[in-house]
This record gives C-alpha cells, sequence and structure tokens, in this order.
C-alpha cells in the first residue's frame, strides 16, 4: 500500500509539475502582454480548489492529465480590455510558444546540470575540473538535444510507428520504475524537453497548430474566421483524441 501510494505522488507530481510551468509560462507572457487570463488551471474536470485574484480565477482540478490558461477573446469574440484577439500577432505568438518554450529550457538546464554533476563521465587525460564539468556537462546535453531532433526528423520521413509512441500510461510506468532522486529528476527533464517539443508541433489543438494558423494570418492580414478556425481547431482535436486512445491501448496491452 506504501509503495502505491508513494509511487501515485511520484506520478502526479511529475505531471503537475510539467503542467504548472508549460502553462505557467503561457501565465506570465500573457500579464506581460496585458492579455487578462481568466482563469488558470491544473488538470480538468471537477474543480478541487479554486482561488478567485483581482483578475484571474486560480483553480486545481480533479484530472492531471492537463491544464489551461484560459484568456479572454481566446476562443470567442471580445472586444474587451486585455482580449487575446485584440492584441497583436507577434505578442499573441509570443504567449502560445512560451509554454513550450519554458518545458525546453528548464529541460535542459536540469539535464545539464545532471550531466555536469552525478551523470559526469569523462574521456582518457581529462581531469575532474569545474571546466571540465562545464565541458562535458555541454557535451553530453548537445548529443541529447541532437538525438532529441533525430527522433522527431524520424516522425515526419515515415520510420516510426504509432505503436512506438509512450502515453500517459507507459510514462507512469517509465515513473515508477525510477529510482532514486537522480533517476527521477533525469526523467523529468527528459519528459518537459518531449513535452515542450510535441506542444510545438504544428497540429491543430498543440500549441503548434495555434502558432501556424498565427502565421497565417500574419501572411493573409487578417484572422481567419472564429468559426473556420474552430472547425480546424475541432478536426485537430478529434485526430488527437484518437492518436492518444490508441497510444493508450498500446500501452496497456505492452505492460498488461
Amino acid at each position: 500500500m506504501i509503495s502505491f501510494i508513494i509511487n501515485a505522488i511520484k506520478i502526479i507530481f511529475l505531471l503537475g509539475f510539467l503542467i504548472f510551468i508549460h502553462e505557467g509560462g503561457h501565465f506570465i507572457v500573457a500579464k506581460l502582454c496585458k492579455v487578462k487570463v481568466n482563469e488558470f488551471s491544473i488538470g480538468f474536470g471537477k474543480t478541487i480548489w479554486s482561488k478567485q485574484g483581482k483578475e484571474t480565477k486560480y483553480a486545481i482540478r480533479m484530472i492531471p492529465l492537463g491544464g489551461f490558461c484560459a484568456m479572454e477573446g481566446e476562443d470567442e469574440e471580445s472586444d474587451a480590455e486585455g482580449s487575446f484577439s485584440k492584441a497583436s500577432v507577434g505578442k499573441r505568438i509570443s504567449i502560445v510558444v512560451a509554454g513550450a518554450a519554458v518545458n525546453i529550457i528548464f529541460g535542459i538546464l536540469v539535464y545539464f546540470i545532471l550531466m555536469s554533476t552525478v551523470g559526469l563521465r569523462f574521456e582518457d587525460p581529462a581531469r575532474d575540473t569545474f571546466l571540465n564539468r562545464i565541458y562535458y556537462g555541454g557535451k553530453a546535453t548537445g548529443e541529447f538535444m541532437l538525438a532529441l531532433i533525430d527522433s522527431i526528423k524520424i516522425l515526419f520521413t515515415g520510420g516510426f510507428e504509432v505503436d512506438q509512441m509512450v502515453g500517459i500510461v507507459g510514462i507512469s510506468e517509465v515513473v515508477v520504475a525510477t529510482t532514486g532522486i537522480a533517476n527521477y529528476i533525469y526523467l523529468i527533464a527528459v519528459i518537459s524537453i518531449s513535452l515542450g517539443i510535441t506542444n510545438l508541433l504544428p497540429i491543430p489543438a498543440l500549441d503548434g497548430g495555434k502558432i501556424l494558423l498565427l502565421l497565417i494570418e500574419a501572411i493573409r492580414r487578417k484572422p481567419l474566421k472564429m468559426e473556420t478556425e474552430a472547425k480546424i481547431q475541432l478536426l485537430g482535436f478529434s485526430i488527437l483524441i484518437a492518436i492518444t486512445l490508441l497510444v493508450t491501448y498500446n500501452d496497456i496491452v505492452r505492460v498488461f
């Protein structure tokens, strides 16, 4: 029972923390751009805690599988002060990019710190000095990022199968298998970077899809009709849900 509780805490903390910094990136940049945030929520479903701030409602919801930063005029027409839809394209792109950027930057920094300390591997004539730790930590981080970029290339060149993807069940399995704090933090860093990169893919319903629509708006010099954008987002969301269900099914079959 104790083991189950510890594993549940490890999974919930990892997911909750990465969602928090992702949505926090959107939130902070929105505030800097004078865009009103109506609600900042971690999780979906029924609200289990909430607090109304001066402008924003802060909430924790029942299902810790995501979160949202609901901005005024993001999903509907609004002429209110601080409306997302009335902000410049540049500001809107900055707000949308911010979530993934925070995940990627955080993950790289944590990975670099780990590789410069507990995960350090010196080559032979090499001494354990501060500069060598920085050099070899940076080298290991660079090699990791190149490997990650190569895996993204494979995704677009057809060498990647859906059954190779890992969903929430697969991630939970890996989290449960971690031993030691360093191993757990390493996993947080890797998942954070992966989450950030995945969110930047140009798929409707992901941040990358929103960025693509904003770039189209900049080229056209006028926004898409709200109805058209809603249909595109709905299509992307439906595809995303279908892929998520398939990946989750494959995870369950593989685990059990």
